[in-house]
């Protein structure tokens, strides 16, 4: 049976719900209500898991902040002996439009405090990622302020669309393959 562990990065506390920043945990949560999985807070995180079609999909949103997610990450792939290639970190990305899916295999950490610590713990860049645009419709200064506030009322009405979307793709990955994922997901 082909594992696959999908980690959400956010950051854990109800000043941080519905925050783009939380986007990646806001993926998972809804995911996990999709497959019917109940969460369990585990070591370095909360954790859930579902089966489809022979996979087996770990759901982790690590409870260690955004910046330190990377021992959540190594501790977990390394537990279920899942291979590099089967891991797929879901992100924010300030540089798409909102709602945008972009999915690498590879990359840099783009200035991301979470993807920079996650390739500093597993010693390599070379690892699947999902991004979802933010969009950055932020003055000059207020980057931060943006990141880590609430979704406007546009955004809002159509994230639920978006975290579909998001699912499907997610499902994709563990089923199809990153590069047909890539194919069918990116820049929709």
């Amino acid at each position: 049976m082909r594992k696959f562990l999908i980690v959400g990065l956010g950051n854990i506390g109800a000043e941080y719900e519905n925050t783009r920043h939380n986007i990646g945990f806001n993926i998972l949560e809804y995911l996990a209500k999709e497959q019917e999985a109940t969460w369990e807070t585990e070591r370095l995180g909360d954790l859930t898991s579902f089966r489809q079609k022979g996979r087996t999909f770990f759901l982790l949103k690590p409870n260690t902040y955004m910046n330190l997610s990377g021992k959540a990450v190594k501790y977990w792939m390394e537990k279920e002996k899942i291979p590099l290639e089967n891991i797929l970190i879901v992100t924010d990305d300030l540089n798409l439009d909102f709602g945008t899916i972009r999915i690498k295999t590879k990359g840099s950490d783009g200035g991301h405090n979470g993807l920079k610590d996650i390739q500093d713990k597993l010693n390599t860049n070379k690892y699947p990622r999902f991004r979802f645009g933010i969009g950055n419709g932020y003055s000059r200064g207020k980057q931060v302020d943006f990141v880590l506030g609430k979704w406007s009322a546009e955004e809002e009405s159509m994230l639920i669309e978006r975290l579909e979307t998001a699912s499907k793709a997610i499902i994709s990955f563990g089923l199809a393959g990153a590069n047909k994922t890539m194919n069918s997901f990116n820049g929709k």
